[in-house]
């Protein structure tokens, strides 16, 4: 791809279309799907301000006052991880864990020129998690989030690839980030760039396809695969790096074999033993691949995506005590909806969630189709009953009307 290739935006989108749109690139989703979306790097300037999601203020609390354990956080330095041990130590008196964060050796280790990795923010820090959520349900893929904090003249770590897509928000500071194209297109989770690091370190050599420095507000997309690197430069840089991990047509491909497999169990003759004194496998493949490949055309990996996609993601956050009093004060008038992200299935019947699975019985199956659409509904317009049972079950949730 030529340097020309790697768009540059100069202003965010002010559309209405999700946060995709809004506040991450300047185009539509349209054009971002045909145009970007696992092809191109898109750097987009002046996206908007991330105050609201992420700030140095936020880097503190989370390593000083939340009592994180690893691997919550990451050290890096000169392209190597620091071992845990190196900044972790016993919480004290009624917390005699050994892996909390110890700020004082956090702090030694950043002023040292080490860069601090903040993981899965998704689940330690609220805005990121409403945020993360609803972005990873408008791309139908999951995400997670991660910050990054790096020294004056610094970087973590050196040129190298991701296997998932990115979406990097720069939230305070500059940094010059080098891209190259991918030696490895469309990596698969388990083909790092460690199994390719001599043509990763020869392609960071040659000239790169993007050169660009992020400023605040800015954006920077990266599909899986290319090779990038990035330097803070005259203040601290933190940004927060989102991670989608991309469903691919082979993880699709592994649900079906299985799938295909699993109807094979019911077929007597494929779970016949081989001839007595076999010497190989030449005999038979002709006829497991025929039958095979028959048990292929049948099956339906369906319900092995939706159950693998549940497992990817927490639904959002559930007070126990909220809950309990939404239980107690339940009337005909209450307002309730469906828990969000809970990726919840009405399949024959059965209610399929993040969370488990209920059977509905009949009378209450229009119920249940209505709460699918993520509204706010009176309680008594659904059946007390019924509702009651969602909310013991942490599928229903009171609502602010």
């Amino acid at each position: 791809m030529s340097t020309t290739s790697a768009t540059l935006r100069d202003t965010a989108s002010e559309t209405g279309g999700g946060v995709l749109e809004a506040r991450l690139i300047g185009l539509s989703r349209e054009e971002f799907a045909r145009d970007v979306w696992g092809h191109a790097p898109l750097h987009t300037r002046g996206a908007g301000d991330f105050s609201d999601l992420f700030s140095a203020a936020a880097v503190d609390e989370l390593i000083s006052r939340r009592g994180l354990r690893t691997p919550f956080l990451r050290v890096a330095k000169d392209g190597s991880t620091r071992p845990e041990s190196s900044f972790t130590c016993s919480a004290g008196v009624g917390a005699t864990i050994a892996d909390q964060l110890d700020d004082t050796a956090v702090w030694r280790a950043f002023a040292g020129g080490a860069t601090l990795v903040l993981q899965a923010l998704q689940r330690t820090w609220e805005p990121i998690t409403d945020f993360v959520s609803r972005l990873g349900t408008e791309l139908g893929h999951p995400v997670q989030a991660n910050a990054y904090v790096t020294p004056p003249q610094n970087r973590g770590f050196d040129d190298h690839y991701d296997v998932h897509d990115v979406f990097v928000l720069q939230i305070a500071g500059t940094k010059r980030w080098t891209v190259h194209e991918p030696v490895h297109p469309e990596p698969l989770r388990d083909q790092p760039w460690t199994d390719h690091r001599a043509a990763v370190a020869e392609a960071a050599r040659g000239e790169p396809c993007l050169d660009t420095v992020l400023e605040p507000g800015d954006v920077l997309y990266l599909p899986r695969g290319w090779l990038h690197s990035a330097e803070a430069q005259g203040s601290v840089s933190i940004h927060l790096t989102l991670g989608v991990h991309n469903w691919t047509r082979h993880a699709l491909a592994e649900q079906l074999a299985q799938a295909a497999l699993a109807l094979l169990r019911d077929d007597a003759e494929m779970r016949g033993s081989l001839p007595l004194g076999v010497p190989g496998p030449d005999d038979e493949l002709a006829f497991v691949r025929a039958r095979l490949v028959a048990a292929l055309a049948e099956a339906d990996p369906t319900h092995l995506f939706h159950r693998a996609r549940r497992s990817q993601s927490r639904p959002a956050p559930l007070g126990p005590l909220a809950q309990l009093a939404a239980v107690d004060n339940l009337a005909d008038d209450a307002p309730v909806r469906l828990r969000e992200a809970l990726e919840a299935r009405l399949d024959d019947g059965r209610l399929t969630t993040r969370v488990g699975w209920l059977d509905i019985p009949e009378t209450d199956r229009p119920s249940a189709r209505r709460i699918l659409d993520g509204d706010v509904h009176r309680a008594g317009d659904l059946g007390l009953s019924f509702v009651e049972r969602l909310l013991r079950a942490g599928v229903l949730v009171a609502a602010t009307t």
